[in-house]
């Protein structure tokens, strides 16, 4: 019995026991529905209430206990010698039990002793299974008759059911808060220890990247300089190349679609626009490494000019092109939001629509658009993949964008890819990268939010 089969068989009886419930309240009323505190389907979702979320409940607390139940019980029943082990080869051994009860063979022919404890698992998560499915029967059963039998005219099913809808979202939003938080937290106490080891003046003001600790005193080039300078200044110079991109092109489509454009051209261009924003980012990588930086390099070759194979140019013209559907979606937004009334008071003085487009709806839908490219540049500075495929992974003090540079994500990914101890300046440096890149990203979204906020306070 599989977990699907059993949240199937859930879902079945739930969608019964809202039939069951909205039948209850009909026949209860009378046929006059007008004396019922709540409409029938509430009286549905009450017996739903009732019935499918305690199931539900019991279902996921299970699925989190089982493995550590089956495995103490399997643990229990081993051999004495076996019992004995030592906590590292214990769980080794666990290991080994669980593929070969799976059915991922790790042994041509396992133990005796451990077969035996793995068709002792095998068993035990058969019976965990069937067990779980007649509680949930059990709990579905008896909360569809509890609340069966409570289903009357006066019965309060709306108030009981958004009561329950409204600690859902409370929790969610709990979750979500405690998330960012854990998030913050981590960041915060891993930069700490590495600011304990590299003076935080030296991290943000420093010119030399090299986060190579040397392992030996005579070891060459793993000085370990961590200034974070040529990092940021990569982010800076390629999140500029791509807005100077997505900027104009997209609050130029934005206007078109918004002023000019029919709604029939509108319906299918804008739409289309968008599938950009839905391309996975490895996508618009492979397309930087192998179409966009040969050209830019030729271009730069032809015209004398030393240029990378793999460059900032190249990264942020793509990053750019990622980003357009951002600014142009939301910029649209906004101009649309503009009351037509000024449109057409500009009009009947006798300004053309450019004169218009230009000395009215823009300054009018100026905080919205400065907003959207706000959110593009947070956009552009959390980018990873085109960076790596296309800009390189060299981190260089420079503002040239034929030269190949690096920014504060990929060497984030560059520093915890691999077995890495925590507790060296090299692993930790990426937490200090990824605690300003947050502050940065986060400034830059309640700058937008504020820029949004006040143009919706004046034209709601």
């Amino acid at each position: 019995m599989d977990y699907p089969v059993i949240l199937a068989v859930l879902l079945v009886l739930s969608c019964v026991g809202f039939y069951l419930g909205r039948r209850r309240a009909v026949v209860s009323a009378g046929g006059a529905l007008r004396t019922l505190h709540s409409l029938p389907s509430y009286h549905g979702l009450y017996i739903v209430v009732w019935a499918g979320v305690p199931a539900l409940i019991l279902f996921l607390v299970w699925i989190a206990a089982q493995n550590a139940v089956i495995e103490w019980l399997v643990r229990a029943a081993l051999p004495e010698q076996l019992r004995g082990l030592s906590p590292d080869r214990m769980s080794l051994l666990m290991s080994d039990i669980r593929n070969i009860a799976t059915g991922n063979i790790v042994r041509a022919q396992p133990d005796p002793a451990v077969a035996a404890a793995a068709e002792h698992y095998r068993s035990l998560v058969a019976l965990s299974r069937w067990i779980l499915l007649a509680a949930v029967l059990l709990v579905v059963s008896l909360g569809t008759f509890i609340a069966f039998r409570r289903i009357n005219p006066s019965l309060r099913a709306r108030n009981a059911v958004e009561r329950v809808v409204r600690w859902f979202l409370i929790l969610a939003s709990t979750i979500a808060i405690f998330t960012t938080i854990g998030i913050v937290l981590s960041l915060l106490f891993e930069a700490l220890r590495f600011f304990d080891r590299v003076p935080i003046g030296e991290f943000l003001f420093g010119l030399r990247w090299s986060p190579q600790e040397a392992l030996r005193a005579d070891q060459v080039g793993s000085s370990g300089a961590f200034g974070a300078v040529p990092v940021f200044t990569g982010t800076l110079l390629i999140t500029v190349i791509a807005m100077l991109v997505a900027g104009p092109v997209g609050l130029f489509s934005a206007i078109y679609l918004s002023e000019y454009a029919s709604p029939r051209v509108r319906n299918w261009v804008k739409p289309i626009m968008e599938i950009l924003a839905g391309i996975p980012t490895v996508v618009y990588g492979f397309f930087a490494a192998l179409v966009v930086a040969p050209i830019v390099r030729d271009a730069g070759l032809s015209l004398g000019l030393e240029t990378a194979s793999e460059s900032a140019l190249a990264a942020g013209l793509v990053m750019g092109i990622m980003i357009i559907p951002y600014v142009s979606s939301l910029s649209d937004d906004v101009i649309n939001a503009v009351p037509q009334a000024l449109r057409d008071g500009s009009l009947g003085l006798g300004a053309t629509r450019s004169e218009t487009i230009k000395s009215v709806v823009i300054p009018a839908a100026l905080p919205g658009i400065v907003g959207a490219l706000l959110l593009g540049v947070s956009r552009a500075v959390g980018e990873t993949m085109i960076v790596v495929m296309a800009a390189g992974l060299a981190a260089k003090l420079t503002a040239n964008p034929l030269d190949n540079v690096t920014t504060v994500t990929v060497q984030i990914v560059t520093l915890l890819v691999g077995d890495q101890e925590f507790d060296s300046a090299k692993t930790l440096s990426a937490f200090a990268l990824g605690l300003v890149l947050f502050i940065v990203t986060l400034g830059l979204n309640i700058i937008a939010l504020r820029v949004v906020q006040r143009y919706r306070e004046k034209y709601d």
